[in-house]
C-alpha cells in the first residue's frame, strides 16, 4: 500500500500566549510537531506534507533541511480547508494519513495499527474511550455498531452526551475518496469553517466501511491548547521514558524525577537517583550508578562507573570503573580511561585522563593529554589559552603534579616527573625530574599588622 502523511501545523495557538507557533513548543526539548514527523517517518511514507500558516518563518526555519513538503494555508478556515491545500500533491491510488501537529505522543505502533485496519477500505479513524468526554466530539454508531458520524459536544443530545468514545482527529482515507469528500465540504456553520470531521458522515452516507483503531492510553491522542496541557504531556512523556528504562533493567529511585530529553541506551543493573536529566544520545554500561542532580548530555559511561551528585557530563567518553564528582564538570572532548577519577569541583575540556589517573579536587584541565597513573593535586590549572590560541599540555605516565600548580601550555611534564606544589611551569620537565618554579620565601621579624583607623 502506498502511503502519504499530512501533518496539520497551521494553528496559532492563541491560548499559549506566545509568539512561538503552538506546534513548536517543546516536549522533552523537541518541538511537538517534530515528534509527530519523527513518528510518521517510521511508517515508510512516500511523502510527509506539513501544512503551515501562523508563524511560518519560525516553523520553516526550525523544520528546514528535512525531507518535507511544506504547504501553506494562507487563511485559517478550518481543518478541512487545511487539508484541501495539499490535494494537488496527493494521488488517487494512495492512502493519506492525517495527523495533528500538536498531538506529539502518539505511538508508532498505534499509527501502524490504524494503517493496517484502514488499508482495505476508503476511511479509517483513531478513536479513544475516556472517563470524562466533556468537550470532545462523540463517535456515533448505528445499531450494528458501525461508525456513522461525529457529533460535537455542543450539538450533542442528552443521550449522545453519555457516549464515552471520542474523536481524536487522527484519520486515514484513500486519496480518491478524500479528494471527493473535501470538494463537498461546506462552511455553513457558526464558525464559518470547513470541518474535516464532516467527511465521516460523507463516508457513512456512501456506505463506506469505516474502520477504526484505538491507542493504549489517552495521553497518546491528547492535544495541546495551553501551557497547562503542555506540562501534562511533558510529564506523561517522561513517565513513559522512565517506565521503559525500568523495563530495560534500570532501578529508578523515583520514576517521577528523571527526565529523558533524547534517548538513553542502558545495560543491566543501572541505578539512577532523583533529579537526573538525560539529553541527546546517552549510553550507560552495566552497573553504572548516577547519583542525584546530574545532567548527562551526549555521552557514554562505561560499566561500573559512578557519576556522583551534582555533576555535568557533556559530549564525553567515560570508561569502565571511573569515578566522577561530586560537583564535577566534563565538557566536550573529555575522555576518561579505565579507573580514572575526577573529584569535586574539577572541570575538564578536550582532555584525556589516563588509566588510573586522578584529579580529586579544585582543578581545571583543558586541552591536556594525561597519561596513566598520574596524580594531579588540588588547585592545578592547565593554562591553555593565551587570548588568541589554545595550546596543549602533556603529562606523561606516573607524573605527580603538586597542589596549586599552573602549567603554562605548550608544555610537557615527563614520565615519573614531579612538579612541586605552588609552581608555575613554563618549560618542559623531563622524565624523573623535579620541577619547581616559585618565589623564594622571606619571613620578616617584627612586622606590624595594619591597624584600623579611628
Amino acid at each position: 500500500m502506498s502511503l502519504s502523511v499530512v501533518v496539520l501545523a497551521a494553528g496559532k495557538g492563541t491560548r499559549m500566549r506566545s509568539a512561538l507557533p503552538k506546534v513548536l513548543h517543546p516536549v522533552a526539548h523537541k518541538p511537538m510537531v517534530q515528534h509527530v514527523i519523527d513518528s510518521a517517518r517510521q511508517l515508510d511514507a512516500n511523502a510527509i506534507h506539513v501544512i503551515y500558516g501562523h508563524g511560518a518563518e519560525a516553523l520553516l526555519e526550525r523544520l528546514g533541511g528535512q525531507q518535507l513538503n511544506f504547504v501553506e494555508q494562507a487563511e485559517q478556515l478550518g481543518t478541512g480547508h487545511a487539508v484541501q491545500q495539499v490535494l494537488p500533491y496527493l494521488n488517487d491510488d494512495e492512502h493519506v494519513l492525517i495527523l495533528c501537529g500538536d498531538v506529539p505522543l502518539t505511538r508508532v505502533e498505534t499509527l501502524q495499527k490504524l494503517v493496517e485496519v484502514g488499508k482495505a477500505t476508503d476511511f479509517a479513524i483513531l478513536t479513544v474511550d475516556v472517563p470524562d468526554p466533556t468537550g470532545y466530539g462523540r463517535m456515533i454508531r448505528d445499531s450494528k455498531n458501525a461508525i456513522v458520524g461525529i457529533v460535537e459536544h455542543k450539538d450533542a443530545s442528552a443521550e449522545q452526551l453519555q457516549i464515552t468514545e471520542i474523536n481524536t482527529g487522527i484519520m486515514m482515507a484513500s486519496g480518491k475518496a478524500l479528494k471527493r469528500w473535501l470538494s463537498q465540504l461546506s462552511n455553513d456553520n457558526a464558525q464559518g469553517e470547513y470541518y474535516l470531521t464532516d467527511i465521516v458522515q460523507m463516508a457513512a452516507a456512501e456506505n463506506v466501511e469505516i474502520a477504526y483503531a484505538q491507542p493504549q492510553e489517552f495521553a497518546e491522542v491528547q492535544g495541546v491548547n495551553n501551557r497547562q496541557q503542555l506540562a501534562m504531556l511533558e510529564r506523561a512523556y517522561q513517565l513513559r521514558q522512565a517506565q521503559q528504562l525500568m523495563v530495560d533493567g534500570a532501578t529508578l529511585l523515583d520514576p517521577a524525577r528523571v527526565d529523558v530529553r533524547g534517548s538513553v541506551k542502558i545495560a543491566n543493573d543501572v541505578v539512577i537517583d532523583v533529579n537526573v536529566i538525560f539529553e541527546g544520545e546517552v549510553e550507560l554500561g552495566e552497573g553504572v550508578v548516577i547519583e542525584s542532580n546530574c545532567i548527562l548530555r551526549n555521552c557514554r559511561i562505561g560499566a561500573h562507573t559512578q557519576i556522583k551528585s551534582h555533576s555535568i557530563v557533556e559530549q564525553a567518553d567515560v570508561a569502565e570503573r571511573c569515578e566522577v564528582g561530586p560537583y564535577a564538570r566534563l565538557r566536550p572532548g573529555s575522555v576518561l580511561a579505565e579507573g580514572a577519577k575526577v573529584g569535586n569541583f574539577v572541570e575538564m575540556k578536550k582532555t584525556r585522563l589516563g588509566k588510573g589517573s586522578k584529579a580529586n579536587h579544585l582543578t581545571y584541565l583543558g586541552d591536556a593529554i594525561v597519561g596513566d597513573g598520574v596524580n594531579i593535586g588540588a588547585g592545578t590549572i592547565t593554562c591553555n589559552y593565551d587570548g588568541v590560541n589554545k595550546s596543549v599540555t602533556e603529562i606523561d605516565d606516573g607524573a605527580f603534579i603538586g597542589s596549586n600548580s599552573s602549567l603554562v601550555a605548550p608544555v610537557r611534564v615527563g614520565k615519573q616527573a614531579t612538579v612541586g606544589a605552588g609552581s608555575t611551569i613554563t618549560k618542559n620537565v623531563e622524565d624523573d625530574e623535579l620541577g619547581i618554579a616559585r618565589g623564594k620565601q622571606r619571613n620578616i621579624t617584627g612586622w606590624q599588622r595594619p591597624q584600623k583607623k579611628g
